[in-house]
């Protein structure tokens, strides 16, 4: 079949439009072993979605383990997407839909889908053998075990194999067509154009049109059984219309992706060369991987043979007039600390990612967590201070990362970006911006030899010369030995070590009179109860909130990009909330910072679980506390 063929039997999706139920937004969870092709097939509906015109999150979610047996709970991959006809936060509570390629993904999923979402099942692969690699006692499908909710159980490995049938195939290849089987019932049901997945089949499939052709009649079988099958009256199709979105070239972005696009734009509004030195760790490796393919842009990436070696590399580089880069996982930046110290003593500006995981050691690499603001803060020997920022999603790392590049250029500091593995992997449109539009703040080198001492200081921002290696009479010291204030000589004097620890401290505290005024993102800036909150924490909170607003409950979301310094308003404007709440994938470690900084009586809500927070557990969280605070106010008395 010729892809011209192929392309010519898709039917237009508006075409059934009128045959089918309106929704406002809708969330499909795709589960499977990892070889089943699930982050694929989460990824090929994601972008037949965007280019529907919704707007959209994702959440891919991987197994820990690299090569879990197959069939096992351990082994479950899944990609959930949230898509609708307004703006899309989140990546969503619970799946109305549900597609589970093997017992071990029903399993690990099934408790997730709303009661009364559709369960699409492959039938084929329930067996004996893999019902007790799952873990079931009994059959799930025979055992009432999906009573509360519809289903669609298909044979869909037979099918696909049907399908694929004439393009002589091995049974292994031709059941590696059935995710792509399972995409086109699931664009069906969806009302998804199918011509990009077929263009992307043929363009990654280039050397195999064999494959590329399996893959695509797998894709219209699926398609056409949605059509043509007798199915349930309860099992209706869905259109989801076009968001509200502003025109503009937008593209769909991962928070790794992001932040590299954002690295490299900062180092050229600076004016610098930038060097990107890294060590391959889960989840952060994608930002090396979208590093390594921006060579014309000026960018030299460096896989160093180990997390030491990467950031003495990326400190190397901004000591002699490049902008370093390094970048880890909580495991990783441990292991980068004590060459961090060096960065912050030798007082050169370095940017440091870290995109967190969960749990101590190497805990559950593939999972989220916000657990690392201790260690960006404090984690470090001595009076060590630095700047530590937060990205709140994929998107905003773009402009996370550039302001990272200002305050390490401008402040001659090292910079610390927290991302985490939610961020680093889920995707959602970003409206490209216009570069030419961006303020540069460039760099000014020392040059001058006359009157030179290295730890001469800018009187507003207290930063030290910058002068590169190889300028004549600029030959100075450098290094982890502690500095005399005024000629850069090795020092060991009681007195010169107090006032440089207060000057380094003094500096990094100044980055506060360079932030914004901290304002809520909504709601007013008094009242009975703010959320305070962080990182990837923000589409559940900004959602709830949004929904508890509406409702008419009195209540603020304030999101913080910058968490050391705290912004110098901040203190003032919390004062006039009753209440604070802090959401956090941790233990309370930003309910520590406030509490220590305002002595304030903020309280925690925790989450741990490797998962994000949902919608309803912000929404749960505040009603009983806007319930509790009422309950307990003299009677009659109204603020």
């Amino acid at each position: 079949m010729s892809s011209t063929s192929t392309a010519s039997t898709l039917a237009a999706p508006a075409a059934l439009a009128g045959h089918r139920q309106a929704l406002e937004s809708a969330v499909v969870r795709f589960a499977g072993d990892s070889g089943d092709g699930i982050q694929v097939t989460g990824g090929r509906f994601a972008e037949a979605t965007a280019l529907s015109g919704n707007d959209l999150a994702t959440f891919p979610d991987f197994p820990a383990e690299i090569r879990a047996p197959a069939g096992t709970t351990y082994g479950v991959s899944a990609f959930q997407i949230n898509f609708g006809a307004r703006r899309i936060l989140t990546s969503g509570d619970s799946p109305d839909t549900l597609v589970a390629f093997n017992p071990a993904a029903l399993k690990v999923e099934l408790a997730d889908v709303k009661p009364g979402g559709l369960v699409i099942l492959d039938t084929g692969s329930f067996n004996e053998r893999s019902l007790r690699k799952a873990g079931y006692a009994a059959d799930p499908l025979t055992d009432g075990t999906l009573d509360a909710y519809r289903t669609l159980r298909l044979d869909i490995s037979q099918l696909t194999l049907d399908a694929v049938k004439p393009f002589g195939l091995s049974q292994k290849d031709a059941l590696r067509c059935k995710n792509m089987w399972a995409l086109g019932l699931v664009y069906w049901l969806y009302d998804r154009d199918r011509r990009p997945t077929v263009a992307w089949l043929e363009r990654k499939f280039a050397g195999r049109t064999d494959l590329a052709q399996a893959n695509i009649a797998a894709l219209n079988a699926g398609h056409a059984f949605g059509e043509t099958a007798e199915l349930p009256g309860d099992l209706p199709a869905y259109v989801v219309d076009r968001a509200p979105i502003a025109p503009g070239l937008y593209r769909a972005i991962t928070g790794g992706e992001a932040l590299a696009y954002g690295l490299v734009v900062g180092a050229s509004l600076a004016g610098l060369p930038m060097v990107f030195g890294s060590y391959p760790i889960t989840p952060a490796s994608p930002l090396l991987h979208t590093l390594a393919t921006l060579g014309q842009f000026g960018v030299v990436t460096l896989q160093a043979e180990d997390e030491i070696a990467a950031v003495c590399a990326a400190i190397g580089a901004s000591y002699g007039g490049a902008i370093g880069v390094t970048s880890s996982s909580g495991p990783g930046i441990a292991l980068k600390t004590e060459a961090i110290g060096l960065a912050i003593a030798a007082e050169l500006p370095l940017v440091v990612v870290n995109t967190q995981r969960a749990g101590p050691s190497t805990g559950m690499p593939t999972k989220t967590e916000q657990s690392d603001l201790y260690q960006a803060v404090f984690g470090r020997n001595a009076d060590s201070p630095l700047v530590v920022l937060a990205a709140r999603s994929p998107a905003d790392c773009f402009d996370t990362a550039i302001e990272a590049m200002r305050i390490a250029t401008r402040y001659m500091t090292p910079v610390m970006v927290l991302s985490d593995g939610y961020i680093a992997n889920a995707a959602q449109p970003w409206r490209i911006p216009d570069i030419a539009a961006l303020k540069p703040f460039p760099v000014h080198f020392r040059t001058e030899a006359e009157g030179f001492q290295p730890y001469h200081r800018d009187p507003e921002t207290l930063a030290r010369n910058w002068a590169v290696p190889g300028t004549p009479g600029l030959e100075h010291r450098i290094g982890g030995l502690e500095k005399d204030y005024d000629t850069g000589h090795i020092s060991y004097d009681p007195a010169n070590h107090q006032r440089m620890t207060e000057v380094r401290r003094d500096k990094v505290a100044g980055v506060a009179r360079d932030i914004p005024p901290q304002r809520p993102e909504s709601g007013n800036d008094h009242g009975p109860l703010a959320i305070v909150a962080w990182g990837s924490t923000y589409g559940p909170i900004a959602r709830a909130v949004a929904v508890l607003r509406a409702e008419g409950l009195d209540v603020a979301h304030i999101h913080l990009r910058h968490l050391w310094p705290l912004p110098a308003d901040l203190g003032d404007l919390l004062s006039g909330y009753d209440r604070i709440l802090v959401p956090e994938m941790n233990t309370g470690q930003l309910l520590t910072l406030l509490r220590s900084a305002y002595l304030l009586p903020a309280e925690g809500l925790n989450k741990v679980s490797g998962q994000p927070f949902k919608v309803h557990e912000i929404e749960a969280a505040v009603r009983a506390r806007l319930a509790a605070q009422r309950s307990s106010s003299p009677e009659g008395i109204e603020r």
